[in-house]
């Protein structure tokens, strides 16, 4: 993971002034924020990453759909769209996103302790994805798979998945209501 420079906040989300580098923040336990981007289609399919073998915090682990923290002076919503964009080789527009919520998060892996706000975003997306280009360090594969599938793996096979608890039970809540829309 590339040592960058994130605003710090504190447990209300609120900006304290500070900037940190990742480690320091990771290793402190600091707030900070991230961009969430679930991509789904009009079949009910939602589009998940498979995360590269070498990355550190869980590898080979089928993900977000793309997802990544949002840098010091950055906004949330550019941070969703330029991780989309170097992740998995989607461009679009800010109003193409669909604001869902923050979610508040804290979690542990190995020595990094992750507090953070997410800024969950949604983008209904029905083209093709085979041509989009990956970012290998960060991403092996992609694919949508559909609702029912998923729900299924994640109950029979959750090893497989980002231990994300009840947020995906959300995400998948959620895709189902923008879909009879």
């Amino acid at each position: 993971m590339p040592d960058e420079l994130l605003d710090v906040f504190d447990e209300n989300n609120k900006p304290i002034n500070v900037q940190k580098m990742i480690s320091e923040i990771h290793r402190d336990g600091l707030w900070h924020r991230a961009s969430h981007i679930w991509i789904y289609n009009s079949k009910g399919e939602i589009l998940l990453q498979l995360r590269a073998e070498d990355k550190f915090v869980y590898p080979n682990m089928w993900d977000i759909s793309a997802a990544g923290h949002v840098n010091a002076n950055e906004e949330p919503i550019d941070s969703g769209l330029r991780e989309m964009e170097e992740e998995i080789g989607l461009k679009v527009k800010k109003e193409d996103l669909n604001f869902y919520r923050i979610r508040k998060n804290q979690a542990v892996f190995r020595n990094i302790k992750n507090n953070e706000f997410f800024y969950v975003y949604f983008l209904r997306f029905d083209s093709d994805v085979r041509g989009l280009k990956l970012q290998k360090e960060e991403v092996q594969k992609i694919r949508f798979i559909p609702i029912d599938e998923l729900e299924k793996q994640l109950k029979e096979n959750p090893e497989m998945y980002t231990p994300h608890g009840d947020y995906w039970a959300d995400v998948i809540k959620q895709v189902k209501k923008r879909l009879v829309l």
